[in-house]
């Protein structure tokens, strides 16, 4: 019983920590976008074809939380910006598929470099057990988040699970 009220204080503390590293990290986007001359949903649907390769447009306005119409302007300013390349989907000519050019990776990722860096060098003070609890808080926490988009979106209004 004596450790709740610690317990407590480290809950929110820890809540307090992730809100101010959640509005840090959306300030150091804003900062990079404006840096490379895209808006933040450029950035975003740029990191996100950097990390599976291709999208449908429909995955690309899933992902950036944007309707179809902003979706299909935005990807004609990226188009028409040498950043991405757009085709029909030769299974359903309905969908786009959206390709981010290669040649655009590392003008994408040099902004990040120092702090990558930095960040690597703090990740490689922590032991593989504490790695694995963070891995573990951050696929929860995706998890909890993708959960609530769909419950604001109007979708089902399932718990996201723990596990």
């Amino acid at each position: 019983m004596s450790h709740e009220p610690a317990r407590a204080s480290a809950i929110a503390d820890l809540m307090r920590a992730g809100r101010e590293m959640s509005r840090l990290s959306m300030v150091f986007r804003y900062a990079i976008a404006e840096r490379l001359g895209l808006t933040v949903s450029d950035l975003e649907c740029l990191d996100h074809l950097a990390d599976v390769g291709s999208a449908t447009a429909g995955q690309v306005a899933e992902r950036t939380n944007l309707t179809t119409g902003a979706v299909t302007s935005m990807l004609r300013r990226l188009q028409q910006a040498g950043y991405v390349t757009t085709e029909r989907d030769p299974a359903d000519r309905r969908r786009v598929i959206v390709t981010l050019r290669p040649e655009r990776i590392a003008e994408l990722k040099r902004p990040y470099e120092r702090f990558a860096e930095r960040a690597e060098w703090l990740i490689e003070s922590y032991s593989a057990e504490e790695v694995t609890l963070l891995v573990r808080h951050y696929d929860r926490m995706q998890a909890m988040y993708l959960a609530e988009l769909d419950r604001l979106r109007g979708g089902p209004p399932e718990a996201a699970s723990l596990d």
